[in-house]
């Protein structure tokens, strides 16, 4: 824990169960691409995360000294990895934002990814997703924001590294974490830390670097992103 909230940084809280761990923070925006967090809360059990990410943030919560009613908005990874995660983290972060009528940022899990390591300007995140499948976006990170360099998309890492990945991308996520070996042997980078690090935190670290960016326009309609081709559905559907 790096601070508490106070009344120079309003309070978000942010959650992510789209991969094998779930994350939950809540922090500020302030210092950008690191930003400070109040309260950190990491989901070990893979198949109880939709029963502990209600408790997880409360936890959370009670750490950083921030109550509900006092948020500034909520912010949720948005996919794409596991159906179930995603669905769990989109249905909890709508029905807090209907009942406490927060504003909802929707940021896809990849982008988290990116911004939850520090590994260079050119960030490609891979999610695993099972076999030879994985998930994956390109970004570029600094100072004056981030930026989309490879829209985020489903396929085989073959597809993946067969692709337009920028030259000196380090690439970061679980997915890299298990294909280390090939993606090196492709001549690649992979960052030391890849999949190690909490995408909670990562939510709030791209919030701070967008802060133009508008939440969803209606939290109620709103719905997550798979980024899946039917070719991939049964391999990831946990």
């Amino acid at each position: 824990m790096s601070g508490r909230a106070t009344a120079e940084g309003a309070a978000y809280l942010a959650f992510d169960t789209s991969g094998a761990f779930g994350s939950v923070a809540v922090g500020s925006l302030a210092g950008g691409a690191r930003p400070d967090i109040f309260a950190r809360v990491l989901i070990e059990e893979r198949l109880e995360q939709a029963a502990r990410l209600v408790p997880a943030i409360d936890e959370a919560l009670r750490a950083a000294g921030v109550a509900l009613t006092s948020l500034a908005g909520v912010v949720v990874g948005e996919g794409p990895g596991s159906f179930t995660g995603v669905r769990v983290a989109a249905a909890t972060a709508k029905g807090l934002a209907h009942a406490l009528e927060l504003p909802l940022w929707a940021i896809s899990s990849l982008a988290a990814a990116a911004l939850a390591h520090e590994a260079g300007p050119i960030r490609y995140a891979l999610f695993d997703a099972r076999g030879d499948r994985v998930y994956g976006a390109c970004y570029g990170v600094g100072s004056a924001g981030v930026q989309e360099l490879v829209p985020p998309h489903p396929g085989t890492l073959r597809d993946a590294l067969a692709g337009d990945v920028p030259a000196g991308a380090v690439f970061v996520g679980d997915g890299a974490r298990r294909h280390r070996a090939a993606i090196e042997g492709a001549g690649y980078s992979v960052d030391p830390g890849a999949g190690a690090r909490s995408l909670a935190e990562g939510l709030i670290g791209w919030l701070a670097l967008r802060a133009e960016a508008r939440p969803v326009a209606d939290a109620s309609s709103w719905e997550p992103s798979y980024v899946r081709a039917s070719s991939a559905e049964p391999q990831w559907s946990t």
